[in-house]
């Protein structure tokens, strides 16, 4: 049957497949629409999601970048008067492994003041072998701990971290260690016959710890 479509008369045959042409043709666009509208929604939606992750990030790095404040690494600032020495590339290093040490220990940055100042005392951050007849008995390391006194053997004196723990093992035994003078706590550990000379280093032990302590 004839019918009139858009205003013209034509076979029923063609007015079928007129109109599934025009519903395609719709369809199509409809189809391309969405293609387009889709990115454009996502591009617009986008910056708002990556900004949200920038922010988040920039403040984890933040305070990856932030120091140790100073009361927690010295709480009840220094005693006495204060030395420091020139720090090599290998000194530094040594600051870092024992601050990767007390780290791994599960302690905090007053620890790690208290063995830094301990160890700059003992062996001005070098870590000593055998020095002969210049050696103190059977001292040897960082801390200059002695074998013969169950620190352990002289290859795990020689061991940086090995050493560190062990001090660290020695500190914890002290009861209120991290209220204690720093010259106080190092003495309790070392037992050395100069009781006050770990206090000179504090200052300078501070900044070693606060300087390597986000680094190691």
């Amino acid at each position: 049957m004839n019918r009139m479509l858009f205003g013209r008369w034509i076979p029923a045959i063609a007015e079928t497949s007129l109109v599934r042409r025009t519903a395609l043709g719709l369809t199509g666009l409809a189809f391309v629409g969405g293609a387009v509208a889709g990115p454009a929604v996502a591009a617009q939606a986008a910056p708002e999601h990556h900004g949200v992750n920038l922010v988040a990030q920039s403040v984890v790095v933040d305070k990856g970048d932030h120091k140790p404040s100073r009361d927690r690494l010295v709480p009840h600032g220094v005693q006495g008067a204060q030395a420091s020495i020139p720090i090599s590339p290998e000194q530094a290093d040594n600051v870092k492994a024992i601050v990767k040490a007390t780290k791994k220990a599960g302690l905090d940055e007053r620890a790690a003041v208290i063995a830094v100042g301990t160890s700059l005392q003992e062996s001005k951050l070098e870590n000593l072998g055998d020095l002969g007849a210049n050696n103190d008995h059977d001292s040897l390391g960082l801390f200059q701990q002695r074998p013969s006194s169950g620190w352990g053997s002289p290859d795990q004196i020689m061991d940086r971290e090995h050493a560190t723990t062990a001090f660290l093992d020695g500190l914890k035994q002290v009861d209120g260690w991290q209220d204690l003078p720093l010259t106080v706590a190092a003495q309790k550990v070392q037992v050395s016959a100069y009781p006050d000379a770990y206090a000179k280093w504090e200052n300078q032990a501070a900044d070693l710890v606060a300087n390597a302590w986000n680094n190691s």
